[in-house]
């Protein structure tokens, strides 16, 4: 098995290439070149450290098992890694929407509040990111797909584009229109 001889300085196409065969030492500076970035892209997409910590690992994970099989955008790992960390996010917020549809149909009425839950139902912080974040969920896919990589994952217009495969203007269009719903459905949702 051939190894980089310098894997913390190699771009990451060359990454990609002796990832493809192997090589750990390649892998281990491809994550940490772009863990924080992922981290922090889930963060503002979920609102939990402890659900960004956990999307990181899997989206790492999954790089390692599709390492074969990864497309690069303008010769970095980044827009492909932001696209498999969205895509667990959304698969996850589905997951936990059946899961609390299902809850009331199984739960008891418990009279006696925690006091924990108290003080989470008092973060406004906490409860007006939720409110933005449900609101994106709520947007057309290819408005969503444009905010979260661009407002959320603060990626440029130009690769937002190449990885969609649509033109610049049109992921501006897109972001332009998502502004607008956003900002009527989050001020319904405060005036509430």
């Amino acid at each position: 098995m051939e190894t980089l001889a310098d894997p913390e300085s190699a771009p990451d196409a060359r990454l990609w290439e002796a990832i493809a065969r192997d090589d750990h030492a390649a892998f281990t500076a491809l994550f940490e070149r772009h863990a924080q970035a992922v981290w922090n892209y889930v963060y503002r997409l979920t609102g939990s450290w402890s659900s960004a910590e956990d999307v990181l690992s899997t989206t790492f994970m999954t790089a390692w098992r599709r390492r074969a099989d990864v497309v690069l955008i303008r010769d970095s790992a980044l827009p492909w890694l932001f696209t498999v960390a969205a895509n667990l996010v959304r698969n996850d917020h589905r997951r936990r929407s059946r899961f609390l549809r299902l809850v009331p149909k199984l739960a008891v009425a418990d009279e006696a509040r925690d006091h924990a839950e108290e003080l989470a139902e008092r973060d406004h912080t906490q409860q007006r990111l939720a409110r933005v974040l449900a609101a994106v969920d709520r947007l057309p896919a290819s408005e969503r797909e444009a905010v979260q990589l661009c407002m959320v994952g603060r990626m440029s217009t130009a690769d937002a584009a190449q990885l969609l495969g649509i033109t610049e203007v049109s992921v501006r269009s897109r972001l332009s229109r998502a502004r607008t719903h956003l900002r009527g459905m989050t001020e319904e949702s405060f005036d509430e």
